[in-house]
């Protein structure tokens, strides 16, 4: 009995395992280039705004606008997730950031998301541009933005100085967090 619960462990890390390095990009371990991560970025955004109505607007209105495109996640009862991105201001890429996190508990399985932080406010940009790691819910609280019907952002309801967009293949991800997510500033 002790061995089949063991073979059926190895199994599933090895499905696991399987699955991180399918989903992973080429070049998570080395890092991206510059231009690497600014087409990711472009085409997240352009994503984002065709997909959900208002996007555009709601953007236009930010003060700094952090996109992290391709994102993993995975775990098997420990989880994690990397990513890397850049801070725009004005539609320029000023700053780039990675992205990484951890977790503990009940969760089996790999995804890959987008993740955008809006800055609505000078101060909170700043504080984050400052920071040499930022922390979600340490340094900063996130709003998570709520998503009203057929897809869209109503943007005379937010009022904080934060908004984060979780956002994914199939459209935005309900229901998500980015508390305890650190952001560090790249060298390049």
């Amino acid at each position: 009995m002790k061995k089949n619960r063991t073979l059926i462990f190895g199994l599933l890390i090895l499905m696991l395992l399987a699955t991180l390095v399918s989903c992973a990009p080429a070049r998570i371990h080395s890092g991206s280039s510059t231009n690497e991560i600014d087409l990711n970025v472009n085409a997240t955004l352009d994503r984002f705004t065709r997909d959900v109505k208002g996007a555009s607007e709601f953007l236009a209105s930010a003060k700094g606008v952090l996109i992290v495109p391709n994102v993993i996640q995975g775990g098997f009862f420990v989880g994690g997730q990397y990513g890397e991105g850049a801070l725009r201001i004005g539609g320029n890429s000023v700053d780039y950031y990675s992205l990484a996190g951890g977790s503990f508990g009940l969760q089996v399985g790999a995804q890959q998301k987008d993740i955008i932080l809006v800055f609505m406010e000078k101060e909170a940009l700043d504080k984050f541009r400052s920071s040499t790691g930022w922390q979600a819910g340490v340094d900063g609280t996130v709003a998570m933005a709520n998503i009203g019907a057929e897809g869209s952002v109503d943007t005379t309801k937010i009022r904080d100085p934060i908004v984060g967009f979780v956002f994914g293949q199939k459209g935005l991800m309900a229901g998500v967090s980015i508390s305890g997510s650190k952001f560090t500033k790249l060298a390049r």
